[in-house]
């Protein structure tokens, strides 16, 4: 099976809340990976961090547009994360903070998405 063909399949089954849960699961992997290995390897450590920046900041844009059914508080709490995620990113690409609580915070939205999956 071809990897557009998994996609395809992959999105037909899937909710969007199993989407997000499986984007976060993926991202919170690369972070953790990136966390175990050496400071100077920053080539893996940039990558991880990018790629959670920018799907944070999708979620940002998302959010932002006024067709989204999430309510207004949840939206404002997601842009508030995201903010947080992009200053915080660059003082982990600084060596100026750990990047654990980026994996946190990521494990924290992925347990909301399963507790929600379950109750729908």
């Amino acid at each position: 099976m071809s990897l557009q063909a998994y996609q395809r399949a992959a999105q037909q089954a899937e909710s969007p809340r199993e989407s997000e849960y499986r984007l976060f699961g993926q991202v919170t992997r690369a972070l953790i990976d990136a966390a175990c290995v050496d400071p100077s390897e920053m080539k893996v450590r940039i990558a991880a961090l990018d790629w959670n920046r920018r799907v944070w900041s999708a979620l940002a844009v998302d959010c932002a547009d006024p067709e989204n059914s999430l309510p207004q508080d949840v939206r404002a709490q997601i842009i508030s994360i995201s903010i947080w995620v992009g200053r915080y990113t660059s003082a982990v690409m600084r060596r100026e903070e750990a990047i654990e609580p980026l994996i946190e915070i990521n494990r924290t939205i992925m347990q909301g998405l399963a507790g929600g999956a379950q109750a729908a």
